[in-house]
């Protein structure tokens, strides 16, 4: 039998009305916005199963929008979101999609896209009383909770390159909890995401781009 926990049962402190429908997607969307640099200019939210048909009565789009801007779960400015997304000079768009079955009944793309240019997809899923996982990045398939810090580097699939990360890592003393790999194809682009159960070290990712076939590193702290 599995352990349920009371706050498994009661959620998490949060702006309401839904664990799944607020707290889980400003939850993925907040973890989201750490994957590219700041500051954002443009976010387009897609939402599918049940998101697209309720995420206005439930303040879906309105949690969203502020785990972009940075709020927490139970920060009150998510009630408010929408204005100061509009005093931040952030456009931003909701999309519902009720044509893709083939997902999980809370699911999010979200794109966005920095004053520099870059653009980044990321595809989250709530999964109820407040948590939420990450399923893609840019088209490509990973799996993490957002619930520890992680490292996350955008590579080519090449020999040493995993051996490289752990090394760094090693020499900061960063405690693996659990460390996967997700890519295209062979020899092709690939994520390596390493959690860890402490906080990540300042300094650490211009050590871990030293590797030229690094293309980018992005540290996710919770």
């Amino acid at each position: 039998m599995s352990f349920i926990s009371v706050f498994d049962v009661l959620g998490p402190n949060m702006v309401g009305p839904s664990s799944s429908h607020t707290a889980g997607a400003a939850a993925i969307a907040n973890v989201a916005r750490k994957l590219l640099a700041p500051p954002l200019t443009s976010v387009a939210f897609t939402l599918y199963g049940s998101f697209a048909k309720t995420y206005r009565g439930h303040g879906t789009d309105r949690a969203l929008l502020g785990g972009v801007l940075g709020f927490s779960t139970d920060d009150l400015r998510i009630r408010d979101s929408f204005a100061i997304a509009r005093q931040r000079g952030l456009a931003f768009t909701f999309t519902p999609d009720e044509t893709e079955q083939d997902v999980h009944p809370n699911t999010v793309d979200i794109r966005m896209e920095n004053a520099a240019g870059q653009v980044m997809t990321v595809r989250g899923e709530s999964l109820g009383g407040g948590k939420m996982r990450i399923v893609r990045i840019n088209g490509v398939a990973v799996d993490f909770s957002g619930e520890y810090a992680a490292v996350i580097a955008v590579h080519q699939d090449k020999p040493g390159v995993v051996a490289h990360i752990t090394r760094v890592l090693s020499e900061h003393g960063v405690n693996i909890a659990f460390m996967r790999l997700f890519r295209e194809g062979k020899g092709d682009t690939a994520y390596s995401i390493i959690e860890s159960d402490g906080l990540l070290p300042d300094g650490i990712a211009p050590q871990l781009r030293a590797n030229p076939y690094i293309r980018d590193v992005m540290l996710v702290q919770p």
